[in-house]
């Protein structure tokens, strides 16, 4: 629930996770950027194909993330593929590192937006589905669309 003062826009989303994983509890968190960094961001040069959180020395790290060179940056441009630090609590990656570690979930990027100017990500602790639930859910997600393609005809 956003007030009417914050105003948020997403950049990109990862549909592949909800695809592959079952999503349960998700996090927002900042970013450590560059300024060309921001700016490629701001034009939505974002993807995360491969990308994955990683606990290391009691920080949070994206790793994987591609952010494409600023194209007016010159000699400030930095790696696409870098490790970029994320701004969580550290009460919150202490129960995240615990939860990966211990009952097998994993943390994945779910979305990137701008956030009254400041670049977040949305991440979720995430369990793997296996063929059979990918399966349903495309079962399902298809007889949704049947339903509503049917009340609209009606």
């Amino acid at each position: 629930m956003a007030d009417k003062n914050s105003r948020e826009k997403t950049v990109a989303l990862n549909r592949r996770a909800s695809h592959d994983y079952f999503l349960e509890d998700r996090y927002e968190c900042g970013m450590v950027l560059t300024g060309t960094e921001i700016k490629s961001i701001r034009d939505g040069k974002v993807q995360f194909k491969d990308s994955y959180i990683s606990i290391y020395k009691g920080e949070a790290w994206i790793k994987g993330m591609h952010i494409s060179p600023y194209k007016y940056g010159n000699i400030f441009n930095v790696d696409e593929e870098r490790d970029r630090k994320l701004l969580l609590h550290k009460y919150e990656i202490q129960k995240l590192h615990m939860k990966v570690k211990t009952k097998g979930y994993t943390l994945v990027p779910v979305r990137m937006y701008l956030k009254n100017g400041r670049a977040k990500l949305e991440i979720a602790l995430a369990k793997g589905k296996n063929l059979v639930d990918k399966r349903e859910t495309q079962k399902l997600r298809d007889a949704k669309r049947e339903m509503e393609k049917a009340l609209k005809l009606r």
